[in-house]
């Protein structure tokens, strides 16, 4: 029994992992090194809640196993708030798949919710688009609170983007420029 319940449940979590993985996150950020990491952490929490759920801990060796997963955040590189997202959607799944008190039909029911809002949250069904970009503007005479109005519409003239929002960012009034933060609205 021990050996059927395990394979099903990893079933379950691979099958639901490769599918937020593969056919959400890597078709909109196609970056290998963060798919793996993720991949295998989630594959490595469930290895280990699995193994160890029945296993009489104490709070101090509870603590210090989180402590190991903790440094190894400053360890590393860091990631963006969608790859932690991701990462943690991930241990979410292998937890919930490896000690969950439910049957292999709710678990399996469940991972599909945590994929299905996966997969609208990459849409813009619950948000639009916006990306920020910084680009470098030479009026500095427009920069004033006043002229506002004018800097929209003239960086939305010269760079031909959907431009919601602008921040400044550091002025150089020696060469007359500004770094500009624009956020634009992707059409779609």
């Amino acid at each position: 029994m021990f050996v059927q319940e395990f394979i099903i449940r990893y079933a379950i979590f691979l099958i639901a992992a490769l599918i937020m993985l593969r056919g959400v996150y890597f078709r909109n950020t196609p970056n290998r090194e963060v798919f793996l990491g993720i991949f295998m952490f989630g594959n490595g929490v469930f290895l280990i809640t699995y193994l160890l759920h029945s296993v009489e801990m104490s709070m101090g060796f509870a603590f210090g196993l989180f402590a190991v997963f903790s440094m190894l955040r400053y360890r590393t590189e860091a990631l963006t708030v969608r790859d932690m997202t991701y990462l943690f959607t991930a241990i979410v799944m292998s937890l919930m798949c490896s000690v969950a008190e439910i049957n292999f039909f709710e678990i399996s029911a469940l991972c599909g919710v945590i994929i299905l809002l996966t997969a609208l949250s990459e849409t813009q069904v619950f948000a639009p688009t916006i990306t920020e970009r910084r680009i470098s503007y030479d009026r500095i005479d427009n920069i004033q609170p006043e002229n506002h109005a004018q800097l929209l519409a003239e960086v939305r003239k010269r760079t031909g983007m959907n431009i919601v929002k602008i921040e400044l960012g550091k002025v150089d009034f020696l060469n007359d420029s500004v770094q500009l933060v624009v956020f634009c609205a992707e059409e779609g």
